[in-house]
């Protein structure tokens, strides 16, 4: 089968079933997976498709929101190297708050035992995290709770993030670039993640190198608002220094 034919069936494929994986798809055409890769970047320049974390979906779609088994599965490796790499960005002591996001989760498992620190999140799995922590002391913020993200959202979160200020707020984003800023599909959890981002002094996002120049639904932010963006290496030194022209520091690890 030429490039065209595959093309043209994995855009046939997207659009009946929603979505489509690097992994499936290289499986159905017997190729490699660097080859479907190839593929989904072309039809995402012909504005068919988009690319998402493991593969693409239908253009248009920028409500597309995986699961949270999905997000925790996707770029293990590289979440792991950014929530290492944030430990160190972690005061001694002070204040915290913890955005809803797989990697930051991870950071929330990473926290070490001798820290004293006051923790603020509206993810559920992070505060089950964090609940027996014997250096922390856990403020759950309350509201509606989104079952795709397990994130509480609405009225009472944003009143709760507007009555605190917190000395450093690890966010997450579905996606994020110099020129669209952060953006999520959701809008109530992008409210909520601007007022975790207005209620900090100090802001760090940690997302995965997929993430870059996707762009969702809800905006949330600009660049300039974060201080310190934690990535991994598939981050192109190009795209970070665009990010750093900014004022935003890049690590990554």
């Amino acid at each position: 089968m030429y490039a065209p034919e595959r093309q043209q069936e994995i855009l046939r494929l997207a659009r009946d079933g929603g979505r489509v994986d690097v992994v499936s798809l290289a499986e159905e055409f017997q190729v490699t997976a660097e080859t479907i890769r190839r593929d989904l970047k072309a039809l995402d320049r012909a504005g068919l498709l988009r690319r998402v974390h493991g593969g693409a979906i239908p253009a248009g779609r920028l409500d597309f929101e995986p699961d949270l088994a999905e997000r925790e599965s996707t770029s293990a490796d590289e979440k792991d190297r950014i929530a290492k790499a944030a430990v160190p960005e972690l005061p001694a002591e002070g204040t915290l708050i913890l955005d809803a996001g797989s990697t930051v989760a991870r950071l929330a498992a990473a926290i070490p035992l001798e820290v004293s620190l006051t923790v603020v999140t509206h993810s559920l799995p992070i505060a089950a995290r964090l609940a027996d922590h014997p250096g922390i002391q856990l403020h759950l913020v309350g509201g509606r709770v989104r079952n795709r993200t397990r994130a509480a959202v609405d009225a009472w979160a944003l009143r709760a993030y507007g009555e605190i200020r917190a000395d450093v707020a690890f966010v997450a984003a579905n996606g994020f670039s110099a020129d669209q800023g952060l953006t999520t599909p959701d809008l109530a959890e992008a409210a909520v993640k601007r007022a975790a981002v207005a209620a900090a002094r100090r802001v760090v996002l940690l997302a995965d190198s997929a993430k870059h120049g996707q762009e969702h639904f809800a905006r949330f932010g600009d660049m300039g608002d974060v201080d310190l963006l934690i990535t991994d290496s598939g981050l192109s030194p190009e795209d970070a220094a665009a990010i750093e022209r900014g004022g935003t520091e890049v690590v990554r690890a």
